[in-house]
């Protein structure tokens, strides 16, 4: 070894001891630990911690480029990020507020970033290496094409093996999850009487089951049994869909094997499959807009010419938007994106994003018409500011004048305030006075900025704390604690809303497995088992989608980026909802072998 070498190997360990023994000492700041510090710092545990985290620094500085910029400033991004998002939410976790004054937290963010960045370009490394070998392996294996006829036995044994599985669970849960908004639904189809606050597409599709099978058969529950199973097919039509587009790309049998088993058991997809919220079938729709961005970005003349490919974008599109109003502002942000990165064919791009909106536009309008739904309603579109408001209200009364407080009052009464939920904002949300907001807008958005520009911290925290579940891993889902439905009171967990709202009612064939389904529900049992509790995580998921997005960015395979990148708008898009729930980002669980199959093979 040269004196060169020696000294550039010696600056590179000094470099990795002091990394790994900073990022050891800052650990304990992104851990639940905060009344049990001792738990870490006076433990065996730190000392492998620190030689875990010095090997693989020592090692990842010594193998990688380290003039790549670009790699560098993609990894440094995500990793800044992550541990953002980590020094946030256990904060927020252990006592539902970030105190941007401690000094902990200002010196851990740049030292674990930098211990995080190191780790993440080697991965990177280590995950391009085992792309090239691969590739090289593909040249002298050539998997045959599936016959069509044989391809079509194979989703339909595929559509009709989901179904068998989902069976038993549809038999325990009998008539299905009827919940989440349910009822509502259900009552507007039943008095007649439409409001634009749910989608009515999905209002007459859900009600209008229910209400045709129970007119037929003086039973609801028949006809919730029966939405459920409509939903099943639609479900399980969808995966097939996925699993058959997984086949045609040469994804190994291997992956698409675990993802139909994953499909047929997991619980997540499972209780989702067999409920009745609208955010499965705007999953469903989202998915199928997932595959066919797919096919545009893989080969875009050859999409571009095909009538029945742009039908199908059109018709997923908007399908997704009728179900949830904010698939229609996520595909909206993602209009200049396609437009750049298809302008070879712009003309027909633009054609089909303006069918889609105007059908989706033309349809929508159509039902509020038809059906005189009455709308006007603005506390949907204002959940953050109506929370900022409420906890600054709650926590600094005093920054509040009394004129301020009197313009407050008219939009949000005494009695509202006083229910503030940091996690969920239902309770002051539903008594908002839209006619009051309505006859003078200026004058609440005005009262909104005054108050922020007084207490910019309080209103971060508002919505910090009503989101964090969707991007910290380790998050509880507890936001209904204490609420008392039809036939129990959450208490620990919040998970899923396992129920059967009026008129249906639990009539399970198999008692055990509907216990089993209640404890995924409602119990903090899944939490309890390490790793395995990260598949229920949304803040565990989605930071494995991003982990991917900046790879596939890393690697420039720019095909790939634009499905991420709507998975990721639409995930932007509940940041803004009444709190974090798993059915807001389902997409997350449904799109899992696919963005697992992105990762494993070039699609």
């Amino acid at each position: 070894m040269s004196d060169r070498e020696f000294k550039i190997r010696l600056k590179l360990n000094t470099a990795a001891f002091a990394i790994a023994t900073a990022g050891t000492l800052c650990f304990p700041q992104i851990l639940n630990l905060r009344e049990n510090m001792l738990g870490f710092t006076n433990s065996i545990f730190s000392v492998f911690v620190w030689l875990l985290c010095l090997y693989a620094v020592s090692r990842s500085l010594q193998t990688i480029d380290l003039h790549d910029r670009r790699g560098w400033l993609l990894a440094a991004l995500f990793s800044f990020c992550f541990t953002a998002a980590m020094l946030f939410g256990v904060r927020l976790e252990a006592v539902g507020n970030v105190n941007f004054k401690d000094i902990g937290l200002w010196i851990s963010l740049p030292v674990l970033t930098c211990l995080f960045t190191i780790l993440i370009r080697k991965f990177w490394d280590y995950l391009a290496g085992i792309e090239e070998k691969k590739k090289a392996l593909a040249e002298h294996i050539r998997l045959p094409d599936t016959p069509a006829k044989a391809a079509r036995y194979v989703d339909l044994l595929t559509f009709c093996f989901l179904l068998l599985c989902w069976i038993p669970v549809f038999l325990a849960v009998y008539p299905g999850f009827f919940v989440y908004d349910a009822q509502d639904e259900w009552v507007q189809v039943a008095s007649r009487t439409f409001y634009t606050h749910h989608p009515l597409a999905h209002v007459l599709l859900l009600g209008g089951i229910v209400c045709a099978v129970h007119k037929a058969t003086d039973s609801y529950n028949l006809g919730i049994a029966c939405y459920t199973l409509v939903q099943m097919v639609i479900v399980s039509g969808g995966f097939t869909c996925l699993l058959s587009f997984m086949r045609r790309k040469k994804i190994a049998r291997g992956i698409r094997i675990l993802s139909l088993l994953y499909f047929a058991f997991f619980p997540v997809v499972v209780m989702f499959t067999l409920c009745s919220a609208k955010d499965t079938l705007f999953t469903v729709a989202l998915l199928m807009l997932l595959l066919v961005l797919l096919d545009m970005g893989s080969d875009a003349d050859k999409f571009f010419s095909s009538g029945r490919k742009m039908f199908l974008f059109v018709a997923f599109a908007v399908a997704m938007m009728l179900f949830r109003r904010n698939g229609a502002y996520a595909f909206a942000f993602m209009v200049p994106v396609l437009l750049v990165c298809h302008r070879g064919h712009i003309r027909k791009v633009s054609l089909l994003l303006a069918a889609a909106f105007a059908s989706y536009f033309l349809i929508s309008g159509t039902l509020t018409i038809a059906l005189h739904a009455q709308g006007g309603e603005s506390q949907e579109l204002l959940t953050v500011p109506i929370q900022q408001l409420a906890r600054t209200y709650k926590f600094n009364r005093d920054v509040f004048s009394e004129e301020d407080i009197e313009a407050l009052h008219e939009i949000l009464p005494e009695e509202a305030l006083a229910l503030y939920n940091p996690k969920l904002s239902d309770p002051v949300k539903i008594r908002f006075r839209n006619e009051a907001f309505a006859a003078d807008r200026s004058r609440y958005i005005g009262l909104w900025l005054r108050v922020g520009l007084k207490k910019p911290l309080s209103y971060l925290n508002a919505w910090l704390v009503n989101s964090y579940g969707f991007w910290y891993p380790d998050t509880v889902i507890d936001v209904y604690a204490g609420n008392t439905v039809f036939t129990f009171t959450y208490e620990d967990s919040s998970y899923f809303g396992y129920e059967v709202e009026e008129p249906g009612y639990r009539d399970s064939k198999i008692p055990w497995l509907d216990e089993a389904y209640r404890k995924l529900a409602l119990e903090i049992s899944q939490e309890k088992i390490p790793i395995w509790s990260m598949l229920y995580s949304p803040g565990a998921i989605f930071w494995g989608i991003a982990y991917v997005f900046t790879y596939v960015l890393y690697r420039r395979k720019y095909h790939l980026v634009i499905p991420y990148l709507m998975v990721l708008l639409t995930w932007l898009t509940v940041l803004l909802g009444p709190t974090y729930l798993p059915r807001y980002v389902l997409i997350f669980w449904f799109g899992l072998p696919l963005f697992a199959a992105m990762l494993a093979e070039e699609l």
